[in-house]
């Protein structure tokens, strides 16, 4: 037993020391960090196949159902989200990018339920619960909206959903003004446009609403002349490419504001309709950490390196000590043999 446990510590050392000589890893560890490259000029907030997205790193980011606020659908269907991401200094430009056979872009009927996506940032120095913050600590919430994006480019109307629809009559109109087609434009009998709801504006000027959130249930649209968030959605050979834009400093307290060379936290949450996802019913990420890339040192690159050998040490002296550790395993086998006939 004596031996045998020598044995095995003579190979245990053998072991480590080749771990050692070989710079071996014993384990390696790393988390999701979204590095926000540096680019000079325009940035493409409308253009989801420019070649500036090269120079962005592609990370991809998994999702999971929201279980833990009603209503649950412990089974979403967009289980990850790759993004990219963009600054020259002034604006920031972040696409996310899914898999999505169907396009869900019309919410007309009580049956349909629009794809969308969000990014969220914390507004608050300790991170806060990931899905939607929480009291004391509230995050910054960028969502689009694809019927938002669909409206931008031709108007939906409820008569192109229900072509056989009729209305003899409406109190609104002109005498001899089609119903269907009429422009309703009295404020007193439009209230929610009256109170400032986006919900119901004619016309978006981004299909990206910019949110305040601090726990489930309190989801606040920022006013209006603080949607200051640009963005652009494209859906192609069943995937969704949406663009997020904004400067990169605000002056309202409920927006986050972005530097170079600073580490942020972001997550990000995707809603599939033709699952009928919808509100909490999303597929949404943890916590990844995002940082913007040094513009002046982008600026000014450094000159190129010389290729740096895989090991430094000369090639006699690995050959030495491979022999030396060779000789110490066969030595140990050797010693371990001697010392079981001697036993016998």
């Amino acid at each position: 037993m004596l031996n045998r446990n020598r044995l095995s510590l003579f190979i245990g050392l053998a072991l480590a020391v080749a771990a050692v000589v070989f710079k071996t890893p014993l384990a390696s560890s790393q988390g999701l960090t979204i590095t926000v490259a540096y680019v000079t000029g325009e940035l493409p907030v409308s253009d989801p196949f420019s070649e500036l997205w090269n120079q962005a790193t592609a990370v991809e980011v998994p999702l999971s159902a929201q279980i833990i606020a009603r209503p649950i659908q412990p089974v979403t269907n967009i289980k990850s989200v790759t993004t990219r991401a963009l600054h020259n200094g002034e604006e920031i430009a972040l696409m996310m990018e899914w898999a999505d056979p169907t396009r869900d872009e019309s919410v007309l009927r009580v049956e349909d339920f629009r794809d969308g996506a969000a990014v969220q940032f914390p507004l608050a120095e300790a991170l806060p619960f990931y899905c939607m913050g929480q009291q004391g600590g509230d995050v910054n919430i960028w969502h689009w909206k694809a019927d938002w994006q669909a409206a931008i480019t031709a108007r939906q109307e409820l008569h192109d959903q229900f072509p056989n629809m009729y209305v003899d009559q409406y109190p609104f109109t002109e005498e001899g003004e089609d119903a269907l087609t009429a422009a309703y434009t009295d404020i007193a009998y439009m209230t929610a446009q009256a109170a400032g709801n986006l919900m119901a504006a004619d016309v978006h000027a981004s299909p990206v609403e910019n949110l305040v959130a601090g726990g489930f249930g309190s989801l606040t649209s920022q006013p209006l002349e603080r949607q200051n968030v640009g963005g652009y959605g494209e859906w192609s050979d069943g995937v969704w490419r949406v663009i997020y834009s904004r400067s990169l400093a605000s002056m309202e307290s409920d927006d986050v504001s972005l530097a170079p060379q600073t580490i942020y936290s972001v997550a990000f949450a995707a809603w599939d309709g033709s699952n009928e996802e919808r509100n909490g019913t999303k597929s949404t990420s943890q916590w990844v950490s995002m940082q913007l890339a040094d513009f002046a040192a982008a600026a000014s690159p450094a000159p190129e390196a010389a290729p740096v050998a895989p090991f430094s040490l000369p090639g006699w002296l690995w050959l030495i000590l491979l022999v030396l550790l060779s000789l110490l395993v066969g030595g140990s086998a050797f010693y371990y043999h001697l010392g079981t006939k001697r036993s016998m």
